[in-house]
């Protein structure tokens, strides 16, 4: 196996990317997907990358990248769901909650989309859900709308909507908050049992601070992911 690896998680905003060398990440950094070109990966490095971004991916592939699918060697079982078109993202997310935490597990990614992985007790993949987050919410609130202006995002929510802004963050936070409480439940539900509920993403940090019981799984929760599954399939 290669003792050096460049790993890519190519999201629908930004890129993040690592080198690891002998198992064990270290350079890291983050660029707008949009910018992304072949130069990035280090001349004869081998490549393993998780894309949701098809034009991305054909960047990429004169330099023989090992892509993150469902098809490769994962220790995750798809058997229970229609496996064909889960994102890569979520497929490398499901592989680190498999092999890195106690099972029943779920992964929230809060990113452009908030995606949910569920993996059972017996390390079944039962499926998830996927959602705008909270900066498309408000990109589609100001492009559909003649007036709503597009808000930053901030880490608190207002206590009442005294004027537009207020109204607006209390609206698509208050409103994310709940989808993640319903998500939780409906797949507390399907699960069965009490789940570790595990939050990554570039949005993780607003939903730590007001939901007590997400437990954070760090930034680079999807990368290590991909590692794994390069791991376990070098070994094969």
């Amino acid at each position: 196996m290669p003792t050096s690896v460049f790993l890519m998680n190519i999201g629908n905003t930004n890129t993040e990317y690592s080198i690891a060398k002998a198992g064990i990440i270290g350079v890291s950094g983050i660029i707008p997907t949009r910018e992304l070109t072949a130069d990035i990966v280090p001349k004869g490095m081998a490549l393993a990358v998780a894309s949701v971004v098809p034009e991305a991916s054909v960047i990429l592939k004169t330099l023989n990248p090992f892509f993150i699918s469902t098809k490769i060697r994962t220790g995750v079982d798809w058997s229970k769901v229609d496996n064909s078109t889960i994102g890569a993202d979520r497929v490398a997310n499901a592989i680190h909650l498999t092999h890195e935490f106690s099972l029943p597990g779920i992964c929230i990614d809060f990113g452009t989309a908030i995606t949910f992985e569920a993996v059972d007790g017996n390390g079944y993949f039962v499926g998830g859900s996927i959602a705008p987050g909270r900066h498309l919410l408000r990109k589609a609130l100001h492009d559909y709308t003649a007036q709503l202006p597009m808000i930053e995002l901030f880490d608190d929510i207002p206590e009442s909507g005294c004027n537009t802004l207020d109204a607006m963050r209390i609206g698509i936070d208050g409103g994310a908050i709940g989808m993640v409480e319903k998500q939780m439940e409906l797949l507390a539900h399907q699960l069965g049992e009490p789940a570790e509920v595990i939050a990554t993403g570039g949005d993780a940090a607003f939903f730590l601070k007001h939901i007590p019981w997400l437990k954070s799984g760090g930034k680079d929760f999807t990368i290590k992911g991909i590692l794994k599954a390069w791991e376990l399939n070098c070994e094969s």
